[in-house]
């Protein structure tokens, strides 16, 4: 019994095969698209290596070839695999042949910066499942300096939102602060490699319509910080900012767990390792 090969669900199978939710595998199931050693599918059925599974009568190999990716987020892009409304999809930025993956968590669309993607789906799970609790670290900038004691509040004892209490570090973005100069020399980098496209990069990041951004007012100079968080729940640095009267002006991930942005160009991609 213990040389048995392992079965595994199909929706969970042709999920990750062919870059699709769970949801949608059963979707296709249902209307028949699946077969699996030449008789239709059943929603909840499972295999192994032995059993042959296509899809459109098209064979899907069992081993997989697992990709995983860093991709820079610019603004105005949005992690899903459909537009919503004018927002584009980041899809539209990736080489064809990666469309299979998905996104191991999400930035919103006024947000940039290190998204991660994979077909992997046990790499997603340890990366975003809260008991691992990787970290992510943000470069924040608010309409107005964050008073001190807002600041002890969100980052010693939290600040309740509607779907619990949000606590994270935030730290001033200054050259004081070991991890500021990191960031400080990431983002010089930034400013001084050619991009992919053969651009010099700037501060800022380029908009839907593809005009070069802007850096920094000087009047926000001191309105600069980094937030650290190993949560992921949905807007929730920008809600709890705004919770305490502020605006977040603009939310670029710099890192992810082990996986830094360092000068990976706004739109483009590149393979790691897991």
């Amino acid at each position: 019994m213990d040389n048995q090969p392992t079965k595994i669900r199909l929706n969970k199978f042709l999920a990750e095969r062919l870059g699709m939710s769970r949801r949608e595998a059963d979707e296709i199931i249902e209307k028949g698209k699946v077969s699996v050693d030449g008789k239709t599918a059943v929603l909840g059925a499972r295999i192994d290596k032995n059993n042959k599974v296509c899809y459109n009568k098209k064979i899907i190999p069992f081993e997989a070839e697992y990709s995983y990716l860093a991709f820079n987020k610019p603004v105005g892009y949005v992690c899903s695999r459909r537009a919503q409304g004018n927002a584009p999809t980041l899809y539209e930025l990736l080489p064809e042949k990666y469309h299979n993956l998905k996104t191991v968590g999400r930035l919103d669309k006024d947000s940039s910066g290190l998204i991660l993607l994979t077909n992997d789906g046990d790499f997603a799970f340890k990366m975003t499942h809260p008991k691992f609790r990787k970290r992510k670290v943000y470069e924040v900038e608010l309409n107005k300096p964050l008073e001190p004691l807002h600041q002890q509040m969100i980052s010693d004892f939290g600040v309740l939102l509607d779907d619990g209490p949000s606590k994270f570090t935030v730290v001033r973005n200054e050259p004081s602060s070991s991890l500021s100069r990191t960031v400080r020399d990431q983002r010089g980098a930034r400013e001084t490699t050619e991009s992919h496209n053969d651009r010099p990069l700037g501060r800022g990041r380029p908009p839907v319509d593809g005009r070069e951004g802007v850096g920094p007012r000087k009047s926000m100079a001191k309105a600069q910080y980094l937030a650290i968080l190993s949560e992921g729940r949905n807007r929730q640095i920008r809600r709890t900012f705004a919770s305490l009267g502020y605006k977040v002006v603009k939310l670029h991930r710099i890192s992810f767990g082990p996986y830094e942005i360092n000068d990976l160009a706004p739109g483009k991609c590149d393979i790691i390792k897991p």
